[in-house]
């Protein structure tokens, strides 16, 4: 597989990664108490998106890396 191939597993990984992380330290402004008006109540006081996109590249990064051992070692059957 070409470097293509393993960045197309690298992104399939983050993004998977991403929805696993967007949900942790979310508050609604119900639950703040901080209902702008016009707006959701259940829409995120902050939402953080910088920091949880730099988590889940860590996250992916890190599985990507045991894949790739895998991969080298040929544990999938695929040369």
């Amino acid at each position: 597989m070409g470097i293509v191939g393993h960045l197309a597993v690298f992104f399939v990984i983050w993004w998977v990664a991403l929805f696993a992380v967007l949900p942790f330290g979310v508050r609604s402004q119900a639950e703040a108490d901080d209902v702008v008006p016009g707006t959701e109540p259940g829409a995120p006081v902050r939402p953080r998106l910088l920091l949880k996109f730099a988590v889940t590249t860590v996250v992916a990064a890190v599985f990507w890396v045991f894949y790739y051992v895998a991969y080298r070692v040929n544990l999938f059957g695929v040369s």
